[in-house]
C-alpha cells in the first residue's frame, strides 16, 4: 500500500509541474504580446505627437 500512495503522490506532483511549466509558458508569451501592443502604441503615439508639432509649428507662420 505505500508504495501505491508513493506512486500516487509523484504521479500528482508530475502532473502539477506540468500545470506550473504550461502557465509560465503562458505568462511568457503574454508578456511577449503585451511588448509588442506597447511597442506599437509608442510609434502610434510618437507619429501623432510629430503631426501636432507640425501643426502648432504651421500656426505661429
Amino acid at each position: 500500500m505505500s508504495g501505491e500512495r508513493t506512486q500516487q503522490a509523484l504521479a500528482r506532483i508530475e502532473a502539477a509541474l506540468a500545470r506550473i511549466e504550461q502557465a509560465g509558458s503562458a505568462a511568457e508569451a503574454a508578456s511577449v504580446e503585451a511588448a509588442r501592443r506597447h511597442e506599437v502604441l509608442r510609434s502610434a503615439v510618437s507619429e501623432t505627437l510629430r503631426d501636432l508639432d507640425i501643426l502648432i509649428g504651421e500656426q505661429g507662420r
